[in-house]
């Protein structure tokens, strides 16, 4: 069966009730432009610094291993504030956490201008990190606001594309800016999205208070238990602290399995156990963590082994792994409306099958292989991982209640930056026991991408049997 059934499990008549009918036009049209300067101007700062790293680290005289720092705090803090975020949006409005967290986001990039040594930097880019948290929590749950029930996937497949084009324009735009101007500027490049977004957001949905009250104390916890397990992997993985990280992380993963036994049983539980329990939701999270950590590992390996292995240059390098982000931007967007028509567990089984494909004929390139050798297997890569990643957006979200969307949200989000965090270490560790130039990355990734399949095809049979 590829058409879907009721979303693979809800009812037409929950879908009425949960009244998913989306923004009137001409004002939904505002909306999704609001909304993707939005995304936007948190993809874009997210990956802008790491080509002004060697810059800066010159500048301020720190080592080169420390600079990195720059980035890894950004992501830290990002992870930290989703789940809380998304919980406290539910209390006080989405529309209201989001404009405010691009507000913070504003304010602490126009502190980048008084950036004279790496503390303070650092402590700027927290101030961007949670101002960017506080928005992407609530941003997909915007999204479903926006969009019918029926155009969702439209929705998040034009959303993806957002997200590609950004992350295009991140590493040029940032060359640019260091080569012509102070690197400072770097943490400002993305505030006029910010800008666009505030003055067009009053079209966004209205903002809607939530009766319960918000839980601190979870709040807290939750971001506490990721800040040790994502900092256990970047010290495990960046900071030559191999044993020390592995039971950092250890003990970051204890402290959330205590708060999920916590949250279980709760109306709106911060840590959203309540959405992970329905199939539909728990099987998808499993799947989209196991294909950005495949995913993470082919973006992080390829460039090594490529220039390192193989002796391309940097310049070549980066033209060489071109084909992947541009496949993506073209495939997203279709597989995204496709998804509002066709079984999405199905377009995810297909989709990791065609990215098992491409990542094995990856693994085992010839010694020498040419422009075209490499393209076209990552073209076949980046259309498996495409046709799966807004599908399975779309099932996480859409099946989650109304009032539980910015959760849903949330969890997809920290799933994403957990799996690319967790790829990126991995293929790290690979590196540093020599074995990261090879056909193992590959061959890890596409281990991955099996589970992300069969994550899916579990998902797809229990839909058949209700």
């Amino acid at each position: 069966m590829l058409r879907m059934r009721d979303d693979e499990g809800v009812t037409p008549a929950a879908l009425k009730d949960e009244g998913d009918s989306g923004l009137p036009m001409p004002r939904r049209i505002w909306a999704i432009v609001a909304i993707s300067f939005g995304t936007a101007l948190f993809v874009l700062d997210g990956t802008i610094a790491n080509v002004a790293l060697p810059t800066i680290a010159g500048e301020l005289s720190v080592e080169e291993g420390v600079v990195v720092n720059v980035v890894t705090v950004y992501q830290l803090v990002m992870v930290m504030a989703l789940l809380p975020f998304a919980n406290l949006g539910e209390r006080l409005g989405l529309r209201r956490v989001y404009q405010t967290g691009q507000v913070i986001f504003m304010a602490a990039s126009a502190l980048a201008f008084l950036a004279n040594s790496l503390p303070m930097l650092l402590v700027i880019r927290a101030g961007q990190a949670l101002g960017a948290g506080m928005a992407m929590s609530v941003g997909t749950a915007l999204i479903r606001q926006i969009y019918p029930k029926a155009k969702l996937g439209s929705g998040l497949g034009i959303n993806s594309v957002i997200v590609a084009s950004s992350n295009a324009l991140a590493p040029v735009l940032g060359g640019f800016i260091v080569a012509h101007a102070d690197w400072r500027w770097v943490f400002v490049a993305a505030v006029p999205f910010a800008l666009i977004s505030l003055v067009i957001g009053r079209f966004l949905p209205e903002p809607q208070r939530g009766e319960t009250p918000f839980d601190w104390a979870a709040g807290l916890w939750s971001a506490a238990s990721f800040a040790m397990l994502i900092g256990g992997l970047e010290l495990a993985a960046h900071g030559g602290m191999v044993e020390l990280g592995i039971v950092v992380a250890l003990g970051g993963l204890g402290s959330a399995l205590l708060l999920a036994r916590r949250e279980r049983g709760k109306a709106n539980p911060v840590f959203p156990v309540d959405l992970m329990a329905r199939p539909a939701i728990g099987l998808s999270t499993i799947a989209a963590v196991a294909a950005f950590i495949g995913s993470a590992a082919l973006i992080v390996a390829l460039p090594f082994r490529l220039e390192q292995g193989m002796g391309y240059s940097a310049q070549q390098v980066g033209l060489l792994v071109l084909p992947f982000p541009l496949t993506m931007l073209v495939v997203a967007p279709v597989a995204g409306w496709l998804s509002d028509h066709v079984s999405p567990s199905i377009m995810g089984l297909v989709g990791m099958g065609i990215a098992v494909a491409g990542l094995v004929l990856l693994a085992f390139l010839p010694a020498q292989p040419g422009a075209f050798a490499i393209a076209w297997r990552l073209v076949v890569a980046a259309f498996g991982f495409s046709l799966f990643f807004s599908p399975n957006a779309r099932m996480v979200v859409g099946n989650a209640p109304r009032a539980r969307s910015a959760a849903a949200g949330g969890l997809l989000a920290t799933g994403r930056l957990f799996g690319q965090t967790l790829g990126a270490a991995m293929i790290g560790t690979m590196l540093s026991l020599g074995a990261g130039q090879g056909p193992a990355p590959m061959l890890m990734a596409a281990s991955l991408a099996v589970v992300a399949a069969l994550a899916s095809l579990a998902r797809w049979r229990l839909a058949e049997k209700a």
